[in-house]
């Protein structure tokens, strides 16, 4: 396993009286911990970017797994605007589709789902994977058991796994997986999304709990850190991605046209079926 961090401190109310501005504590937070990525995860981003390339241009795909808030990461990767094909989400709505929050689909169902033992195995039977194949999993806290259970019956299915998790977050939670393991503790590579533990990062005045999570943002931005580089490497190798893109730089009518080829391409899914 390979990782690199700096990690944050934890987020903790100021020592001096009067905490700052909130907007202001948000800013600043949120700029350290892009400055944090920026130092120190750059050279992982790399190599994360390089191993998904590889595996695209042998035609096969990089899945990409996350629950509860972190589908937002998985949509960042495909298919939002911006994007191409060669990934592919998978995002669980019995423990992503939260805005129920009570009754039906609600969210305690979800929050007992997500630390359901034994999920891998069910989830991987529903694709032919192979060895060529990739997983980024996604998760703040890296201690949830399902997205542990992914990425460890992923790796025994010989694909390389890269978890996006926060170092700090997962060193001040403890582990629901039966093996007592963490997300970065069973992948190949370790991306830190720099969050603090508990992930909030502002603290209010007479309030006892800090609000205002920075993972969202830490997590799409490395999200298209490897984005880009991944086009970037296939550009070069010859084998442009078809991106979807707005009708503002193309025109409605070549949008329309890549829009649909992008979609099209997308059926390289297909190799999951045979």
């Amino acid at each position: 396993m390979t990782d690199a961090t700096s990690g944050p401190k934890p987020s903790e109310p100021p020592s001096q009286p009067g905490p700052p501005d909130a907007m202001s504590q948000y800013f600043q937070a949120v700029r350290q911990a892009l400055g944090s990525i920026e130092m120190t995860q750059v050279p992982v981003i790399r190599q994360a970017a390089e191993r998904f390339a590889a595996t695209i241009l042998t035609g096969r795909l990089v899945h990409v797994f996350g629950r509860g808030h972190s589908w937002m990461a998985v949509e960042e990767m495909f298919p939002r605007y911006g994007s191409f094909p060669g990934f592919h989400p998978i995002v669980e709505l019995s423990m992503s589709y939260h805005n129920p929050v009570v009754g039906a689909n609600g969210q305690r169902q979800a929050m007992f789902l997500e630390n359901v033992q034994g999920f891998g195995p069910e989830l991987w039977r529903n694709f032919a994977v192979t060895r060529d194949d990739a997983l980024l999993a996604i998760s703040s806290s890296g201690c949830n058991a399902v997205t542990i259970n992914v990425a460890i019956d992923a790796r025994l299915q010989g694909m390389f796994v890269v978890a996006l998790t926060s170092q700090a977050n997962a060193a001040a939670s403890t582990s629901r997986h039966q093996s007592g393991r963490k997300l970065h503790e069973v992948a190949d590579l370790v991306l830190d999304q720099q969050a603090p533990p508990g992930d909030s990062a502002v603290w209010i005045k007479d309030l006892q709990t800090p609000v205002a999570p920075l993972s969202s943002i830490t997590s799409c931005t490395i999200i298209n850190l490897i984005k880009a580089e991944v086009a970037r490497l296939l550009t070069e190798a010859g084998h442009s991605p078809k991106v979807t893109t707005s009708a503002c730089y193309l025109g409605a009518d070549r949008a329309r046209r890549l829009f649909e080829e992008t979609y099209d391409d997308y059926r390289r899914v297909g190799v999951l079926y045979r």
